[in-house]
Order: C-alpha cells, then sequence, then structure tokens
C-alpha cells in the first residue's frame, strides 16, 4: 500500500580517528543553554508574520537547526539527570532502563498496554510512554528514573510538540487523527481528521510553522495549513511507499523521509513541499539521526540489519555498520557526547549499540520482547519536539 505525509502549518563517524558525530564541543558549545518559556519563538527561529506558507531559507544566510544539539550543550534542566537509556517494550508492557556505562538492566517496570516510544516533553522535565492500545501515558521523572501515575490520552502511538511548547501533538495513528493536546496535563483542545492512514512520524520547518508528518499506510504527501485548516497541497509519492521517521536536514532546506517499503529514504524540498529524489538505503528504513556535528544522518535499516551513514552535503550514503549475523535496528537515539547510536533490535528482543567512530556493532543488550521507541536521555538541546528525542 502506499503512504500518506502531512505538511502541518502550526503557529506559534566511521571515517578517520575523530567521530564524525562527536564534534569537539567549543567553549560555546559547551556551556549549559537554556530553553525559551512556552508560548515565545526561540532565538533565530521566529514565527513569523502569519500565513500557511512552507518556511523558506534565506540565500546566503548559514543555518544549522541542530547548532543547539552539540556534544556538552544540555540545558540546565537537565544537567544533574543520570544519564540512562528507557526502553519502551512493545509486546511485553514494560519498560527496561539500562545504564549505558554498564550495559546493564538497572531498572524494569511494567506500564500500559503496546508501548510504542518514550518521549522527552518540551519543557525537559518530564519522559512520557506511549501506551498505544493502553490509551495511556505514563510519565517517567528523569531525576530518578522512576514512573508515576498514567494520564488516560485516546490512542497515543507517537507524541510531539510545537516548536513555540503551546501544544502536545498527539499521533493518534489508529484513529486517524492529530489531536492537539495542553502539552502539561494532556485535556484535548482539538482533533483535526487526517486525510491520510496511519499518521506516526514528523519534523519542523526551520521557522516552526510547518510539521511534516508521515503516514505509513496510505499514499501522498499532503500540506495542511491549521490556521484553516485546510489541506493546500497532496503529493503522491510514487509507487509502494511506507513512510516512516521524518528528519530536516542542518540547513532547513530538506526533509528526508524514511520508506520502509522502498528500502532507502525520499529528499523532499521543504519550501516546495515537492518530492525531488529517491536515495537507497537498505531494506526496511526506518529511523533517521543526526550526528552531534551535523554532518551525518543515521538510517536505521530494519530489514537489512544495518544502519546507512548518508551525508547532508553529498545527499548519498557513504558508509554501512551491518549487524553480524543480521537484526532488526529500529527507533533510538544518539548519546549525549555522540559517540554512540542506540537502537532498538524491535524482533530480536535486544538493545544494539553502535560506535560511531569505528562504525560498528559494540553491544548488544537484551531486554523485554519487542523492543521499540527508546530514548537515551539526556540529551543536549533547548528544547523537545517528541518523537524519541527532537531537539533544537
Amino acid at each position: 500500500m502506499a503512504a500518506l505525509v502531512v505538511a502541518v502549518a502550526v503557529s506559534g563517524c566511521s571515517r578517520g580517528e575523530a567521530p564524525r558525530g562527536a564534534a569537539t564541543p567549543s567553549a560555546s558549545a559547551s556551556a549549559p543553554v537554556s530553553a525559551p518559556g512556552p508560548g515565545t519563538a526561540a532565538p533565530g527561529e521566529g514565527q513569523g508574520a502569519g500565513g500557511a506558507a512552507a518556511a523558506r531559507v534565506e540565500p546566503g544566510k548559514k543555518v544549522d537547526v541542530y547548532r543547539h544539539d552539540r556534544p556538552g550543550s544540555l540545558s540546565p534542566v537537565v544537567a544533574g539527570f543520570p544519564s540512562l537509556v528507557y526502553v519502551p517494550n512493545s509486546d511485553s508492557g514494560t519498560v527496561s532502563v539500562i545504564d549505558p556505562e554498564t550495559y546493564k538492566v538497572v531498572r524494569h517496570f511494567r506500564v500500559g498496554k503496546r508501548p510504542q516510544h518514550v518521549v522527552p516533553s518540551w519543557d525537559l522535565k518530564t519522559l512520557w510512554v506511549n501506551n498505544n492500545e493502553g490509551n495511556t501515558l505514563t510519565p517517567i521523572d528523569p531525576a530518578t528514573g522512576q514512573p508515576g501515575a498514567p494520564v488516560v490520552v485516546d490512542d497515543p502511538y507517537n507524541l510531539y510538540f510545537t516548536p513555540d511548547g503551546t501544544s502536545a501533538l498527539v499521533m493518534a495513528e489508529r484513529l486517524n487523527r492529530l489531536d492537539f493536546r495542553d502539552p502539561r496535563n494532556f485535556t484535548l483542545r482539538r482533533s483535526m481528521e487526517m486525510p491520510c492512514r496511519g499518521i506516526n512520524h514528523a519534523d519542523f520547518t526551520v521557522d516552526g510553522r510547518t510539521m511534516l508528518a508521515s503516514c505509513e499506510f496510505s499514499g501522498h504527501l499532503v500540506a495542511v495549513d491549521l490556521t484553516g485548516p485546510k489541506v493546500r497541497k497532496r503529493v503522491t509519492l510514487p509507487g509502494h511507499s511506507m513512510p516512516q521517521d521524518v528528519k530536516l536536514s542542518p540547513d532547513g532546506t530538506t526533509f528526508y523521509v524514511a520508506d520502509m517499503a522502498k528500502g532507502g529514504v525520499w529528499l523532499v524540498d521543504a519550501a516546495r513541499l515537492a518530492v525531488e529524489k529517491f536515495v537507497r538505503t537498505g531494506a526496511g528504513a526506518h529511523g533517521l539521526y543526526v550526528s552531534r556535528d551535523s554532518r551525518d544522518l543515521y538510517v536505521s535499516n530494519r530489514g537489512a540489519g544495518s544502519v546507512s551513514v548518508v551525508s547532508f552535503a553529498k545527499r548519498k550514503p557513504v558508509d554501512t555498520w551491518r549487524i553480524p549475523g543480521g537484526g532488526s535496528p529500529d527507533m533510538g537515539g544518539v548519546s549525549a557526547d555522540g559517540r554512540k547510536l542506540w537502537l532498538a533490535g524491535r524482533y530480536h528482543g535486544v538493545v544494539y549499540v553502535f560506535d560511531t567512530v569505528k562504525g560498528r556493532l559494540i553491544r548488544t543488550v537484551p531486554v523485554d520482547a519487542g523492543p521499540h521507541g527508546l530514548a537515551v536521555y539526556p540529551q543536549p538541546g533547548r528544547y523537545s519536539l517528541g518523537h524519541t528525542g527532537v531537539f533544537r
């Protein structure tokens, strides 16, 4: 079946000794950074004048949307949190907590039915476990690693936040809805029916006004102006597509969209919302993660049992890291220093740890059945846009 991607206008290093994804931090990069308050635009990322046009990057202007994600750039909010890896085990209804230094599971607790992702809140203070079939969100205090009382939310397959921090966006995949909720107590504000099936992953344009979200089970690119709301544009993806994760390029000009059916990534012009090209990476292309130096995109190929390293400058793969004997690398995140990539082994009951300097698998950690969208926490950045950690 084909797939649908929705663009939503919203207001408000394996090659060399130094890892490509773990750039040596400058003095300014290592200093703590602060998040803007909810409802305010981040420096250099103003919401701009009203309207629903997609973001355009000014010619000649140097842009790096991940400039606040450098090694050492931890917000004061998270600076005291213990470094841990939180793994939702979808088939077991549990979360495994891993110490990244010892690779040992140090905590294990039950949550709701079919937990899919562990999502950092916009203000960085809470981790939310998305219990998809349980219709709840389980909060985790990252200061202690302990879970709290669940909050009732319909069909929370995935969770994002508007860049200004004013709304939580629940990807109700089963219900084909995008639900706008209060980002603190998750009171429902409004629901928007999607002209697609299976909305699940997303990222935002550089100005924060447009969200590009993938719908796994239908077949187009669709621009939706939420100030209407109305569908502004729909583009058909070629052939049988199943888009998954979405990531904006560091310069803000291109969205990369993983396609599990085609085994690669689509490059989509962020201003025109038009497909530019397709780049093959490997069977089951699924998760997308930006290196800490903004040079590369790590693509987890779930069917191929590998990770492709795509150069943003060359717009093509420049390396492949293979799991000996195969595997099922899925969703995860990059360590705070950029030297490790952690990915859930969806069908193998393990977590994979890749060395981004040497470009190889260095460890597997056994967990429960069906590990999915794990979160490495804390990570650098001023605020979270959601998923397993999309930081700005």
